[in-house]
């Protein structure tokens, strides 16, 4: 009898401490270090934050939630490798990657591990053109942003010399591919189409033969580093070019290293979620941190928001249920009401213009 008495306490201490210790994995991938740090701050901050506000409502179906962070460097084999490490680990959800090119290839190996993806950042159509069922994003899509840009381009600029610039990523050129399609469905050719080569010091050359060729307004495909490169050598060569380029300059640093020529460049990117007022008090917890919630934060906190959400709708962590639940309900996130079409993308996007002014990026009037 005794015997028995104590078998019994043991396993309710087994369950009691497992209960106690059960939690559901998730992971954030970015580039954490490198030359898209800052941008890779913003993502998981946001999806920490998202975390930390979850777990203090209770979690998801009683049980909190851990945040795995992995550095993908926006680099297509080092993506795999940390994709591999996130499933290795259980989670259930990867918010990322945040560049195209980590996010594509990563994808199939989490269809095949059944990890739900969504990404706060690949905006780059092939992403969800593949038709992974586990695939989401919380973005738009390049070939909503390059009609967008194609059409400003081809508004404002139809009768001067346009260069369409792009650093052979897939987001870069793919986006670039995008606004000159659009630019050339307007019946306008641009003067220069050209590749550089991304991760240079240095761009003076190739802005001295934009300038030798008189081009008036530059679009680039590619990220805030060497844009803001390229726009500072513009400046420092006393050529007032109009820079154009896309939703990577939405971060602080892109002023930080152009400085002064920072100046009127113009991008294209999601309406800012600050502005929401579902947003507000999220954005006062992060400011009280003293971090701007620029960028992909919240874009990147949107993403947990709608998982968590969706596993509550379905009542299950599974993947399969968790995918019926994304597609067949709206969320309430800091973004405001989004829905989720069958590939896995925004049923509604919305690019809007922002422009560089004294040190940050303000809606284009």
């Amino acid at each position: 009898m005794h015997r028995i008495v104590a078998v019994a306490i043991l396993a309710l201490a087994a369950l009691v401490s497992y209960s106690a210790h059960a939690e559901v994995l998730i992971g954030v991938s970015a580039a954490m270090t490198g030359r898209l740090a800052w941008i890779g701050e913003q993502g998981q901050r946001g999806a920490e934050m998202a975390v930390a506000d979850i777990n203090a409502a209770g979690g998801v179906l009683g049980q909190q939630v851990r945040l795995i962070a992995v550095d993908d460097f926006c680099d297509p084999e080092q993506a795999v490798a940390v994709a591999k490490k996130l499933v290795a680990d259980g989670v259930v959800l990867v918010v990322g990657h945040y560049c195209s090119g980590a996010s594509i290839p990563a994808s199939k190996v989490y269809e095949a591990a059944g990890v739900l993806q969504i990404s706060p950042g690949s905006t780059n159509p092939l992403l969800t053109e593949q038709g992974r069922a586990n695939v989401f994003r919380v973005i738009g899509r390049d070939d909503a942003q390059g009609v967008v840009a194609g059409n400003y381009l081809a508004d404002y600029w139809v009768d001067k010399k346009i260069a369409i610039l792009h650093d052979g990523t897939t987001y870069g050129r793919g986006l670039a591919d995008e606004t000159r399609k659009q630019l050339n469905k307007r019946g306008v050719t641009e003067a220069i189409y050209q590749a550089y080569t991304p991760a240079k010091n240095d761009y003076s050359a190739e802005i001295a033969a934009l300038k030798a060729a008189k081009v008036t307004v530059v679009y680039v495909g590619g990220y805030h580093a060497e844009v803001a490169l390229m726009v500072r050598a513009a400046h420092d060569q006393g050529y007032a070019v109009q820079f154009v380029s896309g939703d990577a300059l939405a971060t602080e640093e892109f002023a930080l290293i152009a400085g002064p020529a920072a100046e009127g460049t113009l991008f294209t990117f999601s309406a800012d979620a600050r502005r929401n007022p579902e947003a507000a008090p999220v954005v006062e917890r992060f400011r009280a941190e003293n971090f701007e919630p620029a960028g992909y934060t919240l874009l990147s906190y949107s993403a947990v928001q709608a998982w968590a959400q969706a596993v509550t709708k379905a009542g299950s962590l599974k993947l399969r249920e968790v995918i019926a639940s994304l597609r067949a309900h709206s969320f309430d996130t800091v973004l405001g009401r989004i829905d989720f079409d069958d590939k896995g993308d925004l049923t509604v996007q919305s690019w809007v213009w922002y422009i560089w002014k004294g040190g940050e990026y303000v809606l284009l009037e």
